[in-house]
């Protein structure tokens, strides 16, 4: 696959009007954002933050992020930074439910599994 090239995916293809495609990064996107909205979740590993995103645009967002989707089924992996004094357990839990939500109710896909990969804890200011 050339480097410009993107992955898609089919969501809707019954023909009535027309095929609708989605992007792998879009996906991404989706989680990223879904994630980085959990109480305790303080930054995506190696990523920006929310505030900077409107500045740099959405494709920074899923940077961290990895996507895999086969016959519609999806496969999340996401590393995080999480916030002192959090539950990890508690934390990522609730990151999963969230991000399958997200993806399943925004493209329809199904999502097999998330797996989070905690980079590190960042200390209060």
């Amino acid at each position: 696959m050339a480097k410009d090239e993107k992955m898609t995916y089919d969501i809707q293809n019954d023909g009535s009007l027309g095929d609708v495609k989605i992007a792998d990064d879009v996906v991404g996107i989706i989680a990223a954002l879904a994630a980085t909205e959990v109480e305790g979740v303080a930054s995506m590993a190696g990523n920006i933050t929310n505030e900077l995103v409107s500045k740099l645009g959405m494709k920074k967002l899923s940077k961290g992020v990895k996507v895999d989707v086969l016959e519609g089924v999806v496969t999340v992996s996401l590393a995080l930074n999480i916030k002192y004094d959090y539950s990890i357990v508690d934390v990522t839990a609730r990151v999963q439910d969230r991000v399958k939500s997200a993806i399943e109710n925004m493209t329809g896909l199904e999502v097999a599994d998330i797996n989070i990969r905690v980079a590190g804890v960042e200390m209060e200011d």
